[in-house]
């Protein structure tokens, strides 16, 4: 399959897998929230560290062409590492992120479950989350889904497993914190309560905090949305593989109707 990005330096070509829903010509905000994941993923640190919490925000929409990339150490320790990474569309920043990466210590907790156990049927017993409107989407077409609580289309909190199969990056394996980012982007469309036809709920940002890594090709997204009197709320859920969960995601949505 086609990788969504072409890595030559600091210069990335995107092909029209990348994107998103609410209009082919611009990106969906999984496609660069992986990106990110993996421009992190190549910086050194001074002993071994892993990602604790990743903020991505949307500065403006990503458009489906060549970007730059530039990454950034905003803080350097023995114990903790501040990265900045930033994404630019002709000059102009489209995406601007920060990931906080803390000292790894393989030590054994004196608990007996030190995170939740999964509560949810695996993914082989979850029905084909795909359809709809959300099926043009050219990013979901490297995407397999299975809901096992809900489902797109149907209004309320629903949980979907996501697996991603179309490369990311060009020569590099999708690493379990890619396959986190890509599953919690997509908080908003699993929960939504609102009619994909008649509205949208855009995010602006996504958090994603992790309390081990992730294992495995299959990621669990339990979702649900908030929405305030102002048309503007949060869309939020814990993260799974099929060892537990192991993390929770937020994004700060905008809803707004369609014209």
């Amino acid at each position: 399959m086609e990788a969504i990005y072409k890595v030559d330096g600091a210069t990335i070509q995107t092909s029209a897998f990348a994107g998103g829903p609410w209009d082919p010509k611009l990106q969906h905000g999984a496609a660069p929230s992986s990106l990110i994941c993996w421009a992190v993923e190549q910086l050194p640190s001074p002993v071994p560290m892993r990602v604790a919490r990743l903020t991505v925000d949307l500065m403006r929409p990503v458009p489906v062409a060549p970007l730059t990339i530039e990454t950034e150490i905003l803080r350097e320790g023995k114990k903790i590492q501040l990265a900045s990474v930033r994404l630019l569309a002709d000059g102009k920043e489209v995406v601007r992120a920060t990931a906080l990466r803390i000292r790894k210590q393989e030590t054994a907790l004196p608990v007996e479950h030190p995170f939740p156990p999964l509560d949810l049927p695996p993914p082989e017993q979850g029905g084909d989350a795909m359809g709809g409107a959300m099926s043009q989407t050219p990013f979901l077409s490297g995407l397999e889904m299975r809901n096992v609580r809900g489902a797109f289309n149907t209004p309320g909190p629903a949980s979907i497993w996501y697996r991603a199969s179309r490369p990311i990056v060009e020569g590099a394996p999708i690493s379990p914190l890619m396959r986190a980012a890509i599953t919690a982007d997509f908080c908003n469309g699993t929960s939504a309560f609102l009619s994909f036809k008649h509205w949208t709920f855009i995010n602006a940002d996504l958090t994603i905090s992790l309390a081990r890594e992730p294992v495995g090709e299959w990621i669990l997204l339990d979702a649900e949305t908030w929405a305030g009197p102002d048309l503007i709320g949060i869309a939020a859920a814990r993260l799974a593989d099929r060892h537990g969960y192991f993390g929770r995601a937020v994004q700060s949505i905008l809803f707004e109707k369609r014209a």
